[in-house]
C-alpha cells in the first residue's frame, strides 16, 4: 500500500493542512466530482513531493435538502408540521439511514482513478467532533463581534419551506399566467390630488409595501384623466400603461379619445422624497421610520410597467437593497414579513391571515378595488421560476439568519489575497479579487 507507506515515512515532517469538500453519498459521482477530486490529488502529491506530510482524509457531507428531500419523497411530507407530527427525533434517524448509501461505490470509484486518500479514517459532518468544531469557529467570530441576526432575500420553496440557492432557482422555468395591477398611491399634500402609480404582478406583496422607487434620471408625467378627474404621475415612455391615456383615432364614424391631459413634467429626482398615503394599514406604524415615501435608484426600467416600482423590501432582493440604502429599513432591524413558513399570511395582515399568498391574490385585487386604489386589472404571460423538487412556484423572501460582518474586514480580506500565490495567476487578480471587492456580509 504504496499511500499508507508514504504517510508512514513522512510522519513527523511539517504538516501539509489540505480540507477536501465533502460530497454527499446519497448520489454518485460524476465528472465534476472526478476532476475536481484529480485536481485536489495533483496538489496533495506535490506537497508530499516537497517534503510535506499530507494527510488526506475523504469526508462525507451528511446535512442539507437532498437528504431531507429524499426522506420527504420516501414517508409522504409535505410541509414542516408533518415533519413536527412524526417527530424530530424520528425524522432524523430516517435520514441518517440513507446518508452514507453510495459511500462504497463512491469509494471503488474515487480509487479507481488513482486518488490517494484515506477511506478508513473518513470523517462524516454528522460526527459531534466535526459539528463542535463548526460551532468553536462560529463562537470565535461571535466574541470578535462579526456576527449578527439579519434578513438575507433569497429564492424560497413555500412547499419545501426551505430557500434554494440561485442556481436551484433556474432549474426550473414555466410559462404561466399571473395578474398584473396597476395601484395608485395618493401624494401628501399634492395641489391637483395626484396618485403615483405602480404595477406588479404580484399583488400578494402589496401588503407590505414600504416605498416605491422612480428612476432619478427618467422623465415623469403628471396627466389628468378627463373622463374620472383624476390626476395621475408615471414614467413618460410608459404612460400607454394607463388605460385611455394615450389618445386614439375614432373608428366607424365613432368619436376618438383625446387621451389624458399633461399637467406637469419632471425628472424622477424631483419625485424622490414625496410621500404617500399607503394601501393598508398594517405597517402604518413604519411611517415615523421613513416609510411611505419615494425613493430613487436606477435599477428601474421603462420598458415594462409604470416607470415606478412598488417597494416590499421583505420580498425582493432590489427592493431590500434600495430600502436599506435610504433608511426605511435597517440592517438587522425589523421587517415587513407577514407570512408563516409555508406562504400563508399570519398577523398583522389579519384580512387574509391563513390564505396562501397565491390563493390570497384574487382577494388582494378585490379590495384594492374597494378601496378605490385599482387602477388596472389584467393578466401577463411570463417564464416564472418553480421549485424543481415540489413544481410549486417560487418566490422571493427575506430568510433570517446570522451574518458574518464580511464587509468590515474586507480590506484585511484583499490584502492577505494580495500574499497569496496564486495558479492560474489570473484567479488571484480577476476572478476571486472581483469576488472579493463585491463581498456582502
Amino acid at each position: 500500500d504504496a499511500f499508507r507507506e508514504q504517510l508512514r515515512r513522512s510522519e513527523g515532517r511539517e504538516e501539509f493542512v489540505f480540507y477536501d469538500g465533502p460530497p454527499f453519498a446519497t448520489g454518485l459521482p460524476h465528472y465534476g466530482h472526478i476532476l475536481a477530486g484529480t485536481i485536489k490529488d495533483v496538489v496533495t502529491r506535490y506537497a508530499c513531493a516537497k517534503g510535506f506530510h499530507v494527510p488526506r482524509r475523504f469526508g462525507w457531507d451528511c446535512h442539507g435538502l437532498p437528504v431531507e428531500f429524499e426522506i420527504d419523497k420516501k414517508l409522504g411530507i409535505k410541509d414542516k408540521q408533518d415533519v413536527m407530527n412524526l417527530g424530530i427525533d424520528k425524522y432524523n434517524e430516517e435520514c441518517r439511514s440513507i446518508v452514507m448509501r453510495y459511500s462504497k461505490e463512491w469509494e471503488k470509484t474515487v480509487v479507481r482513478t488513482g486518488r490517494w486518500i484515506d477511506f478508513q479514517n473518513d470523517y462524516k459532518t454528522l460526527d459531534p467532533t466535526f459539528m463542535e468544531s463548526v460551532w468553536w469557529v462560529f463562537k470565535q467570530l461571535h466574541e470578535k463581534g462579526l456576527i449578527y441576526r439579519g434578513f438575507k432575500v433569497m429564492p424560497y420553496s413555500t412547499s419545501c419551506t426551505t430557500p434554494l440557492s440561485n442556481f436551484e432557482a433556474g432549474l426550473n422555468y414555466k410559462e404561466v399566467d399571473d395578474p398584473a395591477v396597476v395601484v395608485s398611491f395618493p401624494v401628501v399634500g399634492d395641489a391637483d390630488g395626484a396618485s403615483l402609480v405602480a404595477w406588479t404582478t404580484t399583488p400578494w406583496t402589496l401588503p407590505s409595501n414600504l416605498a416605491l422607487c422612480v428612476h432619478p434620471e427618467f422623465t415623469y408625467l403628471k396627466v389628468k384623466d378627463p373622463a374620472s378627474g383624476k390626476v395621475y404621475i408615471v414614467a413618460k415612455a410608459r404612460l400607454g400603461a394607463l388605460p385611455g391615456a394615450l389618445p386614439k383615432k375614432g373608428k366607424k364614424g365613432k368619436p376618438g379619445s383625446p387621451g389624458f391631459e399633461v399637467l406637469g413634467e419632471m425628472k424622477g429626482q424631483d419625485l424622490a422624497g414625496l410621500e404617500y398615503e399607503p394601501l393598508f394599514d398594517y405597517f402604518g406604524h413604519m411611517k415615523a421610520e421613513g416609510a411611505f415615501r419615494v425613493v430613487q435608484d436606477t435599477y428601474v426600467t421603462d420598458d415594462a410597467g409604470t416607470g415606478i416600482v412598488h417597494q416590499a423590501p421583505a420580498f425582493g432582493e432590489d427592493d431590500n437593497r434600495v430600502c436599506l440604502h435610504w433608511g426605511v429599513i435597517k440592517k438587522g432591524g425589523a421587517l415587513p414579513l407577514p407570512l408563516d413558513e409555508n406562504g400563508r399570511f399570519v398577523s398583522p395582515v389579519e384580512d387574509f391571515k391563513g390564505k396562501h399568498i397565491k390563493d390570497a391574490d384574487p382577494d388582494i385585487v378585490a379590495a384594492l378595488k374597494a378601496r378605490g386604489r385599482l387602477v388596472d386589472a389584467s393578466s401577463v404571460h411570463h417564464s416564472y421560476p418553480f421549485c424543481w423538487r415540489s413544481e410549486t412556484p417560487l418566490i422571493y423572501r427575506a430568510v433570517p439568519g446570522w451574518f458574518v460582518k464580511v464587509e468590515s474586514i474586507k480590506d484585511r480580506l484583499l490584502a492577505n489575497n494580495a500574499k497569496t500565490y496564486w495558479v492560474p495567476a489570473y484567479v488571484k487578480e480577476k476572478r476571486f479579487q472581483n469576488w472579493l471587492e463585491n463581498a456582502h456580509d
